[in-house]
């Protein structure tokens, strides 16, 4: 996923800035050279990085979609794949097989679309944010909630 996004960010033409939290080097010891990154930031300076941002690009997971959601800020997800030895199952493709419907989440199932999700992102996030969701589910997920702890009937 870096990869791709620093190849994004070398055919970019435009004035915005791009920056990234990383996470640990790859073992190849790839660097991006087309943006601004760290490997990790401190809770407070992630938590302004995240606030200032048009968009967001993560993994899948769901800490991340729900956090751009509430910010009302355009997502790109790319799910890690056990295939990969990036994870160690795939629940973040059963993340984005429920989210990517969701208005401001936009999927890349692999590095091949991030280019189109990144694009599709920004525009959308020029014409109008995202609409954000509240802190908490909505009663119809609540409702059907209770009523299977309750019955154990959907």
């Amino acid at each position: 996923m870096i990869r791709a996004v620093d190849e994004w960010c070398a055919q970019q033409q435009s004035d915005f800035a791009v920056f990234g939290q990383i996470g640990s080097l790859p073992s190849d010891g790839f660097r991006p050279k087309h943006f601004e990154w760290v490997e990790r930031l401190p809770p407070e300076e992630f938590n302004a990085k995240f606030s200032e941002a048009t968009v967001i690009v993560s993994h899948a997971g769901m800490g991340s979609i729900i956090s751009a959601l509430q910010n009302g800020k355009q997502i790109v997800v790319m799910p890690r794949l056990s295939s990969l030895r990036e994870h160690r199952n795939d629940h973040q493709l059963a993340t984005v097989g429920k989210m990517a419907t969701r208005p401001g989440v936009h999927v890349a199932k692999d590095e091949s679309q991030l280019s189109d999700c990144l694009n599709q992102a920004l525009a959308a996030a020029s014409d109008s944010s995202a609409p954000s969701i509240g802190d908490f589910a909505d009663d119809d997920f609540t409702s059907a909630l209770r009523t299977y702890i309750l019955t154990g009937r959907r």
